[in-house]
Order: C-alpha cells, then structure tokens, then sequence
C-alpha cells in the first residue's frame, strides 16, 4: 500500500468509500505531512488545520452511519489564496489585502464543501494572481518540491508546489495566461484549465474579466474530472458562468483515444521560443504514445505564439490595471515590484488598443473553428524546465513568449501532463486542448496517455526538515539609459492622467517596460474595417 500522501484522489476516495481508509487518520497524514514541509516549501499562507481535524471528525461519523456523499467526500483541499473562505484570510498574496478576512465562500469552495471536501488552506500565489516569485511580499515564494532553488510556475505557485509533494490531493488555482498549466507542468502534475464559463468565478479575486478560469491540479487527468464533477456547472452569480450542462466528466474517461483526430502544433515549441534541449525529445516520444493509442496525428500551424501574447497582455493588464487603480494611485508602494513591473505599464495603452486587441481576439477564436472542424484535439508542448527563482527576470513578461497563453484567448480546455524529465530530474510537461465544452475527450485523452507512459507515478525525493536551497534573488534595478527621451516625456504624462503619483523609483520601473508594452499596442493589427466586432458581443443564453 502507498503511503497516505502518495494516493491519487482516486485512490484515496475508492479507499475512504470502503472504509479502508477514514477522513480522520487521511486528514491527520496529510496535515502532518504540511507542517513538516512547510519551512521547506512555504506553500502555504494560511493553515486551517484545526478546522480541517473538525471537519474529517465529522466526515468520518458520517460514513460509519452511512451517509457517504461521493468522491470527495472526507478528502482534504487547498486553494489558492484568491479564491474566498469564510472567516479565513483571502490576501491575493499582497501586502494590500494582509487583513482581508470575506465574510462569504467562493462558489468553488461552497462546491467542494458541499461535496465533503475538507479544507486545509490557503496557498501561495503570485500577488493577485499576476506577478512573479517575489521576495518582497509578506509571505515567502512557494519552492519547486523536485528542486527548491527552482520556480515553481506561477501563479497558482502554492497550488502546484502542494499537489505534487503530496500535501493535498486536491488543489485549486486559476489561469489567465497559463497559471494553472505553469506550476503543473513545472511541479510535475496535472492541471486542467476548463472552458472559459465553465466554473464559477464568483468570490475569486479578479485578475482579468476576459480570460480568467478557475479550475484544479491533482496528481492525474481522472483526479481533475472528479474535481471538476463537483466545482463546474452554471452559477447566476458569475456573470460569465455558461449554462451549458456539463455531465459527469469521468463517464468515459478509459475509453481510449483510437480514431482521435489530433493536430500537433509543432511550430509553438520549435521556432517560436527557446526551450529546453529535452523538451524535444520528449515531445517526439508523446507525439509517438498518441499514435501508439490510435489517434489519428497530423502537424497543424497555428499564429505565431507572439500573436495571442500581444493581444492577452493589452486586454488583460488594462482591466487589471483598472481593478487595482485606487490603490495604485494611493499606495504604489505596497506592491510588489514584480506586480508593479507589469501592471503599471497599462496606463500606456489606449480605449482604441483595448479595443483593437477585442478586436483581433474575435478573429482568433472565428479562425479556431475550422481547426476545431478538422480535430478533435490539438497537442503542444506545456512547460520547458523550471529556471531557477533567483533567476526570475521581471522584463521576461514583456518580451518572451509563452505556450499557455493562447488557450487562454481562444477559451477552450486545455490540460497540462508530465511528459518526461531533464536530465538534471525537473519536470518536463505537454498540453492536451480540445473545442470549447469538450473538455470530457481532452481529460481522456489525458488519461489514456497517462496510463500508457506513468510519468504521473513519479514523486519528488523530499526529506523531512530539510530547509530549502540556498537562493539569492536581487532586487530588480531598471536600466532606462537607452530608453528614448520622447517616450519617457510619454510615460510621465501618461501616468499623471491617470493619477498615478510614483516615487522616482518606481517611475523609472513603467519607464524601463514602456518600450516593451508600446510596443506590444503597436503590433496588433489596425486594418479593420467598421462593422469588424469585438470579442465581448452578448449572446443570449441557450445560444
């Protein structure tokens, strides 16, 4: 028998509903496992380990007696700490909410809670979801568990950090540019961003209106189908919520992938960003274990990853810059300065570039439907190697590019799997994508590849009281002597319309990215004609 941190959710609900295995002594384990690896890992902001205990007593009587609420059922959860929890703080990792306490749970967690699920914490993010690994917040950086000195992904950085070391078999994050599939694919585990609409944002703190999905990271692509059988479904508070039915996404779920017509999108990991010398090879032997199962694979070309990074990034900063004004204007300071090297910028994008971006966006998810109309799934690379998190580069957000973020734009599923490792041991990960609301046939596709090669089995070696590596992150110092006096004058202008009142420090933090977001404006396409929509046209619901 595995030990209790190693079981998958399966594993650990299949035992829990024969009464092999009681809430109480699961809950205990992992609870002991959390503290013991905490001074290593710091995944967690806030334990709820007393309640937890409450919780899987209360779990555990309701079994004995019968009354057993399905898989989830007296299994321990974690989230990423954006997400509500009644009576427990919910910071966004920012030094700007550090006693922000709701009064209400996130309808993920009031799911999860319906279902039996017992919380655990809240775990580390990057601030509000966005930023990077920053040593300048209240609350450390969570560390890699197959590496400390490396990045874990972000920003559901907790979240990964926490599935992978077996601290919780279940974990929530959110993806707006590829936050869940990130810390998956780098920590080793699975993470399944859902169609946009298909999970309830409600009480989740926002990052972007437009492209932010909730969704989990487990150890596997059947663990996240039992996730998302309890958080997904229609919620009249979520504006964007879909009302589309979703079914149980485990019917099915081992039916193999024989006839699967699937597109590889090559191009995204070969020419259009660097990556690790072992991805590769890895990608080589995925496409291979496709074929091997059954489906049908050919090579499709997609827009240059450049193209969805550029119109993600207008649209997104703007209305996160928008959610954030009052207390940029206010308090600039008590930002993190990863925070503040990406947020600040918007003000230096126009109505006419917010709209321009919506613009091109349309047209991005207009073009997918043939692709959707010729495949039944796309296949591309996931995540390189994790870099170390002393070697984070705040301008890396300006001017690389990124695999995830296009399935962020076009709104479908996409699930992140483990597809091999370095040669050095890190994780090295493949993105499985579907059409919009077929996320059943991506989770199988999952599943199927995931039996076939057993990456998922592999654990990182972690050793109790072990401290984490040895790191030394600097303080970023901005280099704004080649930056053009013109857009300097534009930038300084540009921020005292908006109200923002910066140190001179600071100030020189939005002149040093200034070049890189104007830039990013002036890339998206200007030749569109007057009847060409944007990409937020209402549809009445059923349509």
């Amino acid at each position: 028998m595995s030990e209790l941190h190693d079981l998958t959710l399966a594993q650990a609900a299949g035992q829990i509903a024969k009464r092999e295995l009681s809430p109480t002594e699961y809950t205990d384990a992992l609870i002991a496992r959390s503290e013991a690896l905490q001074p290593q890992l710091n995944t967690f902001i806030t334990q709820t380990f007393e309640q937890a205990r409450k919780s899987a007593k209360k779990a555990t009587e309701q079994i004995a007696n019968g009354n057993y609420h399905g898989p989830l059922h007296g299994v321990p959860f974690a989230v990423k700490d954006i997400y509500d929890t009644a009576g427990v703080l919910t910071s966004g990792h920012s030094r700007t909410c550090i006693d922000r306490v709701p009064d209400k749970d996130a309808t993920c967690v009031t799911r999860l809670h319906d279902a039996g699920a017992i919380l655990t914490g809240k775990l580390a993010t990057h601030e509000f979801a966005h930023g990077g690994p920053s040593f300048d917040l209240p609350w450390p950086p969570a560390r890699n568990p197959w590496n400390t000195a490396h990045f874990t992904g972000g920003s559901s950085s907790g979240s990964g950090a926490a599935a992978a070391a077996g601290l919780a078999p279940i974990t929530l994050g959110s993806d707006t540019g590829g936050s869940i599939r990130s810390p998956a694919g780098l920590c080793g585990v699975a993470g399944m961003k859902p169609t946009y609409g298909l999970v309830s944002r409600a009480g989740v703190l926002p990052n972007s209106f437009t492209y932010d999905h909730c969704g989990p990271l487990a150890r596997t692509a059947e663990d996240c189908a039992l996730i998302l059988n309890a958080i997904a479904g229609h919620d009249p508070t979520d504006p964007a919520s879909s009302p589309a039915p979703v079914g149980d996404l485990t019917a099915g779920i081992a039916d193999g992938i024989k006839g699967l017509r699937i597109g590889v999108i090559r191009h995204f990991w070969e020419t259009d960003m660097r990556t690790h010398p072992d991805l590769g090879p890895a990608m080589e032997n995925a496409i291979a274990v496709f074929k091997h199962l059954g489906a049908i694979v050919d090579e499709i070309d997609l827009r240059p990853m450049q193209h969805y990074l550029d119109v993600k990034i207008v649209t997104a900063e703007s209305e996160l810059f928008s959610i954030h004004l009052k207390e940029l204007r206010a308090r600039p300071e008590a930002f993190g300065q990863d925070f503040r090297g990406r947020a600040l910028a918007a003000c230096l994008f126009t109505s006419e570039d917010y709209v321009r971006a919506s613009r091109c966006r349309r047209f991005i998810t207009s073009e997918m439907d043939n692709i959707y109309r010729r495949y039944d799934l796309m296949l591309t690379a996931n995540t390189s190697a994790a870099p170390r998190i002393d070697k984070h580069d705040i301008l890396s957000f300006w001017t690389s590019a990124s695999l995830t973020t296009p399935f962020d734009v076009t709104g479908g599923p996409a699930l992140a799997l483990p597809c091999g490792f370095t040669a050095d041991g890190l994780p090295l990960s493949l993105q499985v994508v579907g059409r919009p609301f077929d996320d059943a046939t991506v989770l199988r596709a999952g599943h199927a590849f995931e039996k076939e090669t057993g990456f998922w089995t592999a654990r990182p070696d972690l050793t109790i009281g072990d401290l984490p590596a040895a790191v030394d992150p600097q303080m970023w110092v901005p280099d704004t002597s080649a930056v053009d006096p013109g857009i300097r004058a534009h930038v300084e202008s540009a921020a005292k319309i908006a109200g923002l009142n910066l140190p001179p420090e600071i100030m020189e933090e939005l002149v040093a990215v200034a070049p890189h977001a104007l830039a990013m404006a002036g890339r998206l396409p200007r030749d569109h004609v007057q009847y060409d929509e944007v990409s937020s046209v209402f549809m009445p619901s059923g349509r």
